[in-house]
């Protein structure tokens, strides 16, 4: 049985998958998922899980050297970071269009019940040494 946080037997997976510079994304339940990426689907109602509380145990197993953002994200937070976007890294921001774009590019996509518009983050895999 595993000792860290992530139970999620795909999810944990997928991150032990990735190689330096990998993308994965986490998003919120309207999100567009294109072709590609692996898909994994966690949303089970409105608002659950939430993106916070998936980034957080995301982060307990990925080393990330880079993170984006919707600039929407931040502009709909008063020039801040969102609440939910806790993350090791300062993250980039680029328009909502330029983020879709770049999931196309990703490794995996993690749905989860999130209701708040562009409440998505994609995480780049940095290295342990």
């Amino acid at each position: 049985m595993k000792r860290t946080t992530l139970l999620h037997a795909e999810l944990s997976h997928a991150i032990a998958c990735l190689g330096h510079g990998d993308m994965l994304v986490i998003g919120d339940v309207g999100l567009p998922i294109p072709p590609g990426p692996r898909r994994i689907d966690l949303a089970l109602t409105p608002g659950i899980p939430a993106v916070a509380d998936v980034l957080q145990a995301v982060l307990e197993e990925m080393q990330v050297e880079r993170a984006l953002i919707a600039a929407e994200a931040v502009e709909r937070a008063g020039g801040a970071l969102p609440g939910w976007c806790q993350l090791p890294v300062v993250p980039e921001a680029l328009p909502h269009e330029d983020f879709k774009r770049l999931c196309r590019e990703a490794r995996v996509m993690v749905r989860t019940g999130e209701c708040t518009p562009y409440a998505n983050v994609v995480l780049c895999a940095g290295v342990t040494f």
